[in-house]
């Protein structure tokens, strides 16, 4: 058996001219898409996923054309948080027609492929020794997803990465290509929650960022106390935490019983749940700041109630869930 060092070329496989070609397919499939926000957590059951399309729906709810790229392949779970379990994945000219809500939100997750009981596998004739390249897999795969979809024109795209320090600095560099000519394309939010466990995990997902180019905006803190919808107060969930990040934090959200329903029913608009969370108050906050930093204005209304959904902008009313994205125009 060879040693790396006993390989000489790729023995004409053309691997640069097919990650080339790879790369250039994912530059024109993403060419109207203005801005990528990567969310991260590093250490996994903090709520990463819950607030990637929580911000979602803030940006949409402000006017802004938004999609999610569910990155986690082996946990995908934005397809159950938008409501589209079994949405199909239709070809349109060439590229997936991107699945969305009646919102108009594009949602790109296995979670509309693979039921929730079966876990993402690939075909192998090497049982026993996956783990020398199922993570090539699955990146090579990602690449796939983002160049066989058909994103449109749109203001943010969200991808919400999967668990762990190291495969947030995986994706940082799979993702930096896009900010080769415009540095301010891309940007990393990361979410914790306030225990030293998961400060710590976070800190050295923030250290390792600082060696890849990736642009970090901040951190947002989630389960920042308990929402008590009886009295209104935020009671503490955690012990006062000691271990100190070095990122700005870009808001607190407290646990919201509101917030966990909108999950478990798919996220319907304009609910009651929506409308009286707490939780949902504080993201709009967060989401306006973010879209500041990134540089696509406004996200979020300020001061008294939020308008119905529809007063920020335009969106379809069709509740066809494989709507392209001329909806949005």
């Amino acid at each position: 058996m060879k040693n790396y060092q006993d390989i000489a070329g790729d023995g004409g496989s053309d691997v640069l001219g097919q990650v080339s070609a790879r790369r250039r397919a994912v530059a024109e499939a993403l060419a109207g898409v203005r801005r990528v926000l990567a969310v991260g957590s590093g250490k996994g059951g903090v709520g990463k996923s819950t607030v990637t399309m929580a911000l979602a729906r803030a940006f949409r709810r402000g006017g802004l054309r938004v999609a999610i790229l569910d990155a986690d392949l082996n946990g995908p779970t934005q397809a159950r948080l938008a409501g589209l379990e079994g949405a199909p994945w239709i070809p349109r000219d060439g590229r997936l027609a991107l699945p969305r809500r009646p919102d108009g939100i594009g949602v790109a997750s296995l979670g509309s492929l693979l039921p929730e009981d079966r876990p993402l596998s690939f075909d192998t004739v090497s049982k026993g020794e996956e783990q020398t390249w199922r993570a090539t897999r699955e990146l090579a795969l990602l690449l796939q997803l983002l160049s066989s979809v058909r994103w449109g024109d749109l203001d943010l795209l969200l991808v919400d990465l999967p668990p762990g320090a190291e495969r947030t600095v995986q994706y940082a560099e799979l993702l930096a290509p896009l900010a080769a000519e415009d540095p301010e394309r891309l940007a990393f939010v990361m979410v914790t929650v306030p225990s030293d466990v998961s400060r710590g995990v976070v800190a050295r997902s923030l250290a390792a960022l600082a060696g890849t180019p990736a642009r970090l905006l901040g951190y947002v803190e989630n389960m920042a106390g308990y929402f008590c919808r009886e009295c209104g107060d935020v009671r503490p969930l955690f012990p006062e935490p000691t271990v100190a990040l070095d990122a700005p934090c870009l808001g607190r959200l407290p646990f919201d019983p509101a917030l966990a329903e909108l999950c478990d029913r798919g996220w319907p608009g304009g609910s009651e749940a929506e409308e009286t969370s707490e939780a949902v108050r504080q993201v709009e906050q967060i989401a306006a700041h973010i879209a500041d930093l990134v540089g696509c204005g406004p996200a979020a209304p300020t001061g008294g109630r939020r308008p119905p959904l529809g007063a920020a902008g335009p969106h379809p009313t069709t509740t066809d869930r494989s709507e392209p994205e001329e909806v949005l125009r």
